[in-house]
């Protein structure tokens, strides 16, 4: 005769079919000056798929909030959290609640935009609570050679990998060769966004 199936176990099924019957949380950090940048584009067809896909987005742009950049004082390894009061708190709420996090960036100048890297530092006093999370990384650049824009990936994997206890990288898109805003309608990169937020 079999074991009957514990309560606790049936309790845990329940609450995956609950969640994914909701669909996921994701916030898409788009880090572009340019609203409707080719990076910024890549993010909405991205929302687009998920949202047809059932899941919950919010979209963050980081340029459009009041960031202030790390101070390097370390208060918040003593407070728990930073001591500049700044969009930051609220960003860190959603992220906390959220399953994924897409991080897009545009490429200026070798690395990633002056935006993502303030944003990236502040996440200090609470990286360590962000664990099990799914990871998008979008990077836009006039380069065409994906060679040339891994070290970007990289410098964002110094945190999504490195930082985030179980972190699951779902995808990375390269949208090489477009310069002007909007270049990248003219390309296959916003359908690509779209079907990985369609698959996220």
């Amino acid at each position: 005769m079999s074991e009957s199936i514990r309560p606790e176990i049936i309790h845990r099924f329940r609450l995956w079919i609950k969640e994914e019957k909701m669909g996921k949380k994701i916030v898409v950090l788009s880090s572009s000056p340019r609203k409707g940048g080719n990076s910024d584009l890549l993010c909405d067809e991205f929302i687009q798929g998920a949202k047809e896909a059932g899941h919950t987005v919010e979209k963050i742009r980081l340029n459009e909030k009041e960031i202030h950049p790390c101070q390097g004082c370390y208060g918040c390894a003593k407070l728990g959290h930073c001591v500049q009061t700044d969009a930051m708190q609220g960003i860190i709420e959603l992220m906390l609640e959220a399953d994924v996090y897409v991080f897009s960036t545009p490429v200026y100048f070798y690395s990633m935009s002056g935006q993502m890297k303030v944003f990236i530092d502040r996440l200090v006093p609470a990286y360590a609570k962000m664990t099990g999370k799914e990871i998008y990384i979008f990077v836009t650049a006039w380069d065409a050679n994906p060679r040339n824009l891994e070290s970007t990936v990289e410098a964002v994997r110094g945190l999504t990998r490195d930082c985030f206890e179980g972190a699951i990288e779902k995808g990375v898109l390269f949208g090489g060769g477009v310069t002007d805003k909007g270049e990248i309608r003219k390309t296959a990169f916003l359908q690509q966004a779209y079907q990985l937020g369609k698959n996220a």
